[in-house]
Parts: structure tokens; C-alpha cells; sequence
């Protein structure tokens, strides 16, 4: 079973996180996107200490109510800072220098993209759920079809005055329904919202979007044993990004795509998404 625990990285920087399995034992940090919490990983978490890992499911900067700087100044909020985080929390978990394997969905995701091209020596594997390589994902945003443009227009509602009072609105009726409609679990959804249905916790999610922390430029080819899952039924990610994400890969590549999941697979299909990751885990081990 998962414990909670927190683990500072820096005065003003405790991160809640989801931990399981032998201290020592090979690590596996996982990242989790908007607008999900580290809850989304329970049962990868679980599987993996089952099968001899350490699994660190972060609460990411600003979701973690002790990692939560000030919201006004963006820069608390680049994508630098959330990459800092990631690498402090490994190094805080007691692995230092050492490989270790790593797992993004979503904002995760493009955080974990960017750490392989980073520092592709550390990773011993690297696992992404819906969100495809930048480069793809830029690529298609570009496409004259419009089809990627227009599934991620909510980017720039994010970005709007009020927008963390209107996701939260009449019982955080959006973040409900948009959950729902991906085939979150009620349960997971009142879960994830103990963490994120706050107006503090809101802000704080909002301003990854603010701060302009997508990755804009491009990344090189990523050298890292790579697992890229993808639900068909994505309504945020499209066909084009997700197929061209093999452009950007020059390590081993597995692509699968899960058909009728849509954007939160880890919730949605946790086994199907457990059996692909242990696999992917075992066959590159650190």
C-alpha cells in the first residue's frame, strides 16, 4: 500500500508525494498533469513496488500546499523550476546520481520529455501518457487542418483573468464533467479535487499555463528507452501529434495506443496502462 510522505527539497519547497517499495530499490518518479494530482498514479505505484521499484508519485509545485510560491512573479512557475523539482526530489528520495526511471502524463509529461533530453544519461527508461513530444505536438499545432489547434484552445482560457474562479465554479462543475467525460472514476474525481478544487491550488496550476512553460523551442532526439501511450479517444491530443512522435525518438520506441481512453488513462485504464509500464521498466533496467 502507498504511504504519504513529504520531502523537502528546500526551505519553502515540501512536496506531498505518493511513495511505495524498498528504499534502494530501483526508483520510478512519476509526474502528474492538470488537472489530476499525484492520486492518479495509486495504482501504478502499487504494481510497481509489487515488482521490487521505489515509486515516488510527486505532488507537483504548486498542487503541494508546502510547495507553493508566490503566483504573481510567473517565473516561480517555468518549466525550469518544475524540472529543478523533479531532479531534487530524486535527489532527496536518496538516489543522488544514480539512473532511475521516469513516468509523465500530460504537463508531467512535457516535464519529463524535457528532462530526457536533459539529461538523458540519468534515465534508465522513460514512459509518457498522452502528451506527445514537443516537436510533434508544435508540428501539429502548425498543421493547416486546424484539428490540434483547436483541441487545445483551452490553453488560452487558462490564461484569462478569473479563470481559476470559473473552473472551480457551482462545485467545480468543469473540472467535473470534463473528468467524467474521459472516464475518470467518480471516485478518483473527488480525490483529485481534495487537492486541486481550491482557489489557492487552482492559481497555482493556472500560472504552468501562465508562465508560458510549454516547451516552444525545439528539443533534440531523445537518446532514452522510450514508452509513448496514447488513448485514442483523447480529445485534447490528436492522431498527428501522437503518430509523429516516432520523428523525435533515436532510442528503442514503443508506441501503443489504447483504444476508447481518452486523456487520463492512468485512471481510466490503470492495468492495461500497469502492464505496459512494468514491462517497459523490466526490459530496461537501471
Amino acid at each position: 500500500m502507498a504511504a504519504f510522505e513529504q520531502i523537502t527539497i528546500a526551505p519553502g519547497l515540501t512536496f506531498d508525494a505518493l511513495t511505495a517499495g524498498e528504499a534502494g530499490a530501483p526508483l520510478v518518479l512519476l509526474l502528474h498533469g492538470f488537472a489530476e494530482s499525484m492520486h492518479c498514479w495509486r495504482a501504478q505505484v502499487a504494481a510497481l513496488a509489487a515488482a521490487g521499484c521505489r515509486a515516488v508519485a510527486q505532488g507537483q509545485r504548486g498542487y503541494s500546499t508546502g510547495a507553493r510560491p508566490d503566483v504573481s512573479d510567473s517565473a516561480n512557475y517555468h518549466i525550469d523550476r518544475l524540472m529543478d523539482d523533479a531532479m531534487a526530489v530524486v535527489a532527496a528520495s536518496g538516489y543522488g546520481d544514480h539512473r532511475f526511471h521516469l513516468v509523465g502524463h500530460d504537463w508531467g509529461g512535457s516535464i519529463a520529455w524535457a528532462l530526457a533530453d536533459r539529461f538523458p544519461e540519468r534515465l534508465a527508461s522513460l514512459t509518457v501518457l498522452s502528451r506527445p513530444h514537443p516537436n510533434a505536438f508544435n508540428r501539429a499545432l502548425q498543421m493547416p487542418d486546424g484539428d490540434q489547434a483547436h483541441r487545445s484552445r483551452h490553453h488560452r482560457a487558462f490564461l484569462e483573468p478569473g479563470a481559476a474562479d470559473l473552473l472551480l465554479a457551482d462545485n467545480a462543475k468543469w473540472l467535473r464533467e470534463r473528468l467524467a467525460a474521459s472516464g475518470v472514476p467518480a471516485s478518483a474525481i473527488e480525490t483529485h479535487l481534495s487537492v486541486l478544487g481550491n482557489k489557492e491550488a487552482m492559481e497555482a496550476a493556472l500560472a504552468w499555463y501562465r508562465a508560458r512553460g510549454a516547451i516552444r523551442s525545439p528539443l533534440g532526439p531523445i537518446r532514452v528507452p522510450t514508452l509513448y501511450i496514447w488513448g485514442d479517444a483523447d480529445d485534447t491530443v490528436g492522431r498527428i501529434a501522437a503518430e509523429g512522435t516516432v520523428d523525435f525518438v533515436a532510442a528503442p520506441y514503443r508506441f501503443e495506443v489504447l483504444p476508447g481512453v481518452g486523456h487520463f488513462a492512468a485512471d481510466q485504464a490503470p492495468d492495461r496502462v500497469n502492464e505496459l509500464l512494468l514491462q517497459h521498466v523490466a526490459a530496461h533496467a537501471v
